[in-house]
């Protein structure tokens, strides 16, 4: 059982590629669907306190493997429906080998159908394609699996993002520099834009400075974010030659949408935390969680504490740490509190912050934080400060 809990995204890509086909309506079922089983699963399923030993590691790799080319066909379901183009090779697979007529699908989806397909596909970009990717391109010795997590990566054009934040981001995390550190009261939205900006540049200086000391060549294939272009050039075109023009545009939209995403989650486990220059990193940094659910299906990224400490352990090594501080509820909920209700996220977090500041934060973190208070424009912070 232990093995199988993290075959829990495979089930969840098959259950989406399923959906898909079964015609109109179904997609939006789809959305609803999910979205109701991870909440739910986070309020009932309790928190997960456990760290298993395993033998056979790559029974637990296994599914991040899998996943690669299922997310391929999902998508490519996705944006032959959504795009403007029928190739017959694409339409004669699915009815000489599955038995499905897709094309009919297609012609019967509806308007609120596109919405979900569009939401449902971004959600899992991120969540399987750029968690695992993360993981992956944390085991810096092994070739395969950083080729594997860069391939995850590439679905989403953050190719940045494997270098950034193993290089950037790790190190300077709760510091003004670090771009996925996001400051009390900060608009979501603004931080979605200038985080993804600054990544990108930040990467492209951390490869650079790489590149010149290993005396290789800056526009050669030794250059991680070109190659990382390239393989998203790459999937791009697949994408386009089964859905045509719009299809690739819809396909983009996801992947813009996964990326910001992406930084939602940043914005989520480090919010408002500060750490003091020069400090080492420590398991108060981030906000962490330990729900079933999100942990599960996040390959325990929610257990971000551990992760920001002991960034070279595998996900199944990674321990609970039940005295960092916490996030108020699991990851999908956070996440969509912080996009579509950040006045209530804020208001939430401003009690968790306050709790830092009195029983984390060490006497010069808390006099960062209560400049940041006074900044927040939330008055529960300003109070606070005074």
């Amino acid at each position: 059982m232990k093995y199988l809990k993290y075959y829990f995204s495979t089930l969840l890509l098959i259950y989406a590629i399923f959906m898909c086909m079964q015609g109109p309506h179904y997609p939006t079922y789809l959305f609803i669907s999910f979205s109701a089983i991870i909440i739910l699963g986070d309020l009932l399923l309790g928190h997960d306190m456990n760290t298993s030993k395993y033998r056979y590691p790559i029974l637990i790799n296994l599914p991040i493997y899998i996943n690669f080319p299922l997310l391929i066909l999902f998508i490519s379901i996705v944006v032959f429906i959504l795009g403007n183009h029928n190739p017959d090779w694409f339409i004669n697979i699915f009815n000489n080998y599955l038995y499905v007529d897709i094309l009919s699908i297609k012609e019967s989806i509806t308007l609120l159908d596109k919405i979900s397909l569009i939401t449902i596909t971004s959600l899992y970009i991120g969540i399987i394609g750029t968690v695992p990717g993360h993981e992956l391109t944390h085991r810096k010795r092994n070739k395969f699996d950083m080729s594997m997590g860069n391939w995850l990566l590439s679905f989403s054009w953050d190719c940045a993002f494997a270098i950034e934040h193993v290089y950037g981001h790790h190190k300077n995390v709760g510091l003004p520099s670090d771009p996925a550190t996001a400051r009390r009261g900060e608009n979501i939205y603004l931080f979605i834009i200038k985080a993804s900006i600054k990544e990108h540049i930040d990467a492209w200086k951390i490869e650079l400075n790489h590149l010149k000391r290993r005396k290789k060549s800056r526009l050669g294939i030794n250059n991680r974010m070109l190659i990382g272009y390239l393989k998203s050039l790459v999937i791009t075109f697949i994408f386009y030659l089964i859905g045509g023009l719009y299809g690739m545009l819809f396909y983009l939209l996801c992947s813009i949408i996964a990326k910001s995403l992406l930084e939602v989650i940043n914005y989520t486990e480090h919010y408002g935390l500060v750490r003091e220059p020069d400090k080492p990193v420590c398991p108060h940094h981030s906000w962490n969680s330990n729900n079933v659910m999100s942990s599960i299906l996040l390959y325990n990224v929610t257990r971000h504490s551990a992760h920001h400490e002991k960034s070279n352990l595998k996900f199944w090594e990674l321990e609970p740490y039940p005295n960092a501080p916490m996030m108020p509820h699991g990851y999908l909920s956070m996440l969509y509190l912080a996009i579509f209700a950040p006045f209530i996220y804020h208001r939430i977090m401003a009690k968790n912050l306050i709790d830092w500041d009195q029983n984390y934060a060490s006497p010069g973190e808390r006099e960062i934080a209560m400049k940041q208070n006074q900044m927040s424009g939330i008055s529960l912070l300003v109070e606070q400060a005074r």
